[in-house]
């Protein structure tokens, strides 16, 4: 008789180990802002997202979840296998704010249940991802403009305005300077002058006043022997 006790409740307590899948009971899709029962926190999961708190009811000492698959919509499926807090018939799932849970199926060890619950959500209070992305796109705008418009604007000017009004001037005064010095070089030679004050002037003066000399020398040798010619004639 005692055997026969000790054979059963071994059945008894091998039957109850073994795990078995459920359903949710609430109807799907849901939105954790539109669930009846909210709270502003689940657990550890941050207030940047929406908070799932799921429960398999009847003694916690008996009843737990083996695995839990949820399937939101933007996120797709998630597998949650870990159950500690408070026991193991509690469970938390995270996802992204204002999606939609379109599919929730437990696997539960213990006792004979029929479904799950969802007891509360915790839907997403901050919105940090909304700021980030407006950051970056203001900077490498201003950037690249103030560089490329200040750049050609000061390389252009610079050389139009003054390069020309330098290169005018400059160019007649060295064509007339260089004459007078090389005309007045010829003539410190043929009149034997030593000063470089001194050839400018001969070269003017003196040489005009030697050639008419001469001319009038030649000129009146010339008629000499014309002259000289035609009487001998």
């Amino acid at each position: 008789m005692a055997a026969s006790l000790v054979v059963a409740a071994g059945a008894a307590s091998a039957f109850a180990s073994d795990s078995y899948t459920i359903p949710l009971h609430q109807q799907v899709p849901l939105t954790a802002a539109g669930f009846g029962s909210t709270k502003p926190t689940c657990a550890d999961i941050p207030t940047s997202q929406d908070g799932w708190h799921f429960i398999a009811p009847g003694n916690p000492n008996q009843i737990a979840f083996v695995k839990l698959t949820v399937t939101f919509e933007p996120g797709g499926p998630k597998e949650i296998t870990t159950f500690d807090a408070p026991n193991e018939n509690h469970a938390y799932v995270a996802s992204e704010p204002g999606a939609k849970l379109v599919s929730a199926v437990a696997e539960v060890t213990g006792g004979s249940l029929e479904w799950f619950n969802l007891s509360h959500t915790c839907p997403a209070s901050t919105l940090p991802s909304s700021t980030p992305p407006k950051t970056p796109s203001a900077t490498p705008s201003s950037t690249p403009s103030s560089t490329t418009s200040g750049t050609p604007s000061g390389t252009v000017s610079s050389p139009a305005v003054s390069s020309p009004p330098a290169s005018v001037p400059a160019s007649p005064g060295t064509t007339t300077g260089a004459p007078s010095t090389t005309a007045s070089s010829p003539a410190p030679v043929t009149g034997g002058a030593t000063t470089g004050g001194d050839l400018a002037k001969t070269g003017s003066d003196l040489p005009v006043g030697l050639l008419a000399a001469l001319a009038g020398a030649l000129i009146a040798a010339g008629g000499v022997l014309v002259v000289r010619r035609r009487k001998a004639l």
